[in-house]
C-alpha cells in the first residue's frame, strides 16, 4: 500500500482557489477509489480534465475461452507469445476468471500514438526483459529487469521502451492491490517483519505538464472492450498532486526472503495481496538449515486456489524441464509438488538462485486459445516415474 506522496504545486487547502500565474483557475480533480472509501490524490490541471472531442468506435478485448472447466495442469512456454510492435496488441490474456486477468506480453515499440487508461483493473506489470520509463499524468517511472509496476486503475500512461527485447508479465485486477495487511500496523506503515519496507517503494519522481490543445487519442478499457476516445486537451497536463492513488515501482530483488530451519509454506513469500487472489516472490535465499531438512517443496493440495508460477531466472529446484519464461498451472482440486528426483537432489543443497512470480487465485482460472497455443499437453504426466 502507497504513502503519502506530493509532486509538483498545490494549493495550501484542498478545494480552494488555487490560480494560474495569469490569474485564471487551474481545475481541480479527485482521483478515487471504492467511492469515497478508498485511495484517493488531489490534483491539479492546467485544463479541464472532461474533454471529450470524441468516440471514434470500439473493439472486443475480452479474451476467447478455450476451457471453462480445467482439472489439468499444464506447463506453457511464455516465450513463445510472439513479439509484435504495438503494446496492446502485444498482450496475449492465457489465464482468466471474473476477478483477474494473467497476460503475457513482448512489445516490440513504445506507445507513441495514443495514451492508455484501463478503468476496469489495477495492473501489475511484472518486467522479464526490457528497460525503459513508465510515463503517467501522476509522473514517471524508470524500470527494468525485475521490477513490478503497480498501474492502479484509471491512470492515464503510455511506456517507452529502450529496445525492442521486451517481455512482460501482466496481472489485470477487478480488486484494488495493496501490500499484505499481515506486514503493516493500524496506521498502515509497514512493520519490522516484512520482507521490504517503504524505503523499497519507488514513487513517481518527474511530472509531465503540457497545456495544450489539439486532438489526443486515448484507449481506453472499460467491461473488456477498448474505445477510442478523442480529448481536446493534453492528458498530461497535471501540475501538482497529493494523496495515496499512484502508480509506482517495487523490484523483485529488493524482496528479502524469510527463511527457517525448516521448509516455510509459500505465504512466507507473499508480495501484493487482494480479496480474490495472492501474488509471491521467490527470490534467492538460503535454503532451510535444519540438519535434516528437506528444501524441496512438499506435496500439498490446492483445495481452495489455482497457483499460477511463472519462471523467471536460475535453478527451478523442485521442476524438471523448467525454462525462462514458463508458466506452471496447477488447478484447485488436486496434489501437486517435486517432480520425480527433486527431492533427493535437494538434500543436502544450502541456496538456491530461483527466480519466479506465483499468482494464487481464489477463484478457478480458465484456459484461453492464447494458452492452448503454448501449452504442453502432457505437463499433467510429469510426475510418472519412468
Amino acid at each position: 500500500m502507497p504513502f503519502y506522496h506530493k509532486l509538483g504545486k498545490i494549493p495550501h487547502k484542498r478545494h480552494t482557489v488555487f490560480k494560474k500565474p495569469d490569474g485564471s483557475l487551474y481545475y481541480e480533480q479527485l482521483f478515487g477509489t471504492i467511492g469515497f472509501d478508498g485511495m484517493s490524490t488531489n490534483m491539479y490541471h492546467e485544463q479541464r480534465p472532461t474533454q471529450v472531442k470524441e468516440i471514434k468506435g470500439s473493439y472486443d478485448a475480452r479474451p476467447k475461452i478455450a476451457a471453462e472447466h480445467n482439472i489439468k495442469s499444464y506447463r506453457f512456454r511464455g516465450f513463445q507469445i510472439k513479439p509484435e510492435p504495438d503494446f496492446l496488441k502485444s498482450r496475449k490474456t492465457v489465464l482468466t476468471n471474473s476477478d483477474v486477468d494473467i497476460v503475457l506480453a513482448s512489445p516490440q515499440e513504445s506507445t507513441k500514438d495514443y495514451f492508455y487508461k484501463n478503468s476496469d483493473s489495477d495492473e501489475l506489470i511484472f518486467i522479464h526483459q526490457g528497460t525503459g520509463k513508465l510515463r503517467t499524468h501522476l509522473g514517471n517511472l524508470d524500470f527494468k529487469y525485475g521490477d513490478y509496476l503497480l498501474i492502479p486503475r484509471g491512470t492515464i500512461y503510455k511506456i517507452d521502451f529502450d529496445d525492442e527485447v521486451n517481455r512482460l508479465f501482466i496481472v489485470e485486477s477487478r480488486r484494488p492491490i495493496y501490500t499484505p495487511k499481515r506486514y503493516r500496523n493500524y496506521f498502515g506503515q509497514l512493520l519490522e517483519h516484512s520482507p521490504f519496507c517503504e524505503r523499497d517503494i519507488r514513487q513517481p519522481y518527474e511530472l509531465e505538464t503540457n497545456d495544450e490543445n489539439g486532438e489526443f487519442l486515448m484507449k481506453v478499457k472499460k467491461q473488456g472492450q477498448i474505445f477510442d476516445m478523442v480529448y481536446a486537451s493534453h492528458p498530461f497536463d497535471v501540475v501538482g498532486y497529493d494523496g495515496y492513488n499512484y502508480p509506482y515501482a517495487f523490484s523483485i530483488h529488493d524482496f528479502e526472503p524469510i527463511t527457517g530451519r525448516i521448509h516455510q509454506p509459500p505465504p512466507v513469500h507473499q508480495t501484493f495481496e487482494t480479496d480474490a487472489f495472492v501474488v509471491c516472490s521467490f527470490v534467492p535465499r538460503l535454503y532451510d538449515y535444519h540438519p535434516e531438512s528437506i528444501p524441496a517443496p512438499y506435496n500439498h493440495s490446492n483445495i481452495d486456489s489455482d497457483e499460477v508460477l511463472y519462471y523467471v531466472d536460475g535453478d527451478f529446484m523442485s521442476r524438471n524441464d523448467i525454462e525462462k519464461g514458463h508458466i506452471s498451472l496447477h488447478p484447485a482440486g488436486i496434489p501437486h509438488g517435486p517432480h520425480p528426483g527433486a527431492v533427493e537432489r535437494s538434500i543436502g543443497q544450502t541456496e538456491t538462485e530461483e527466480l519466479a512470480v506465483m499468482v494464487d487465485t481464489f477463484k478457478p482460472l480458465k484456459l484461453t486459445e492464447d494458452a492452448m497455443e503454448i501449452a504442453d499437453e502432457s505437463y499433467h504426466q510429469s510426475w510418472l516415474e519412468h
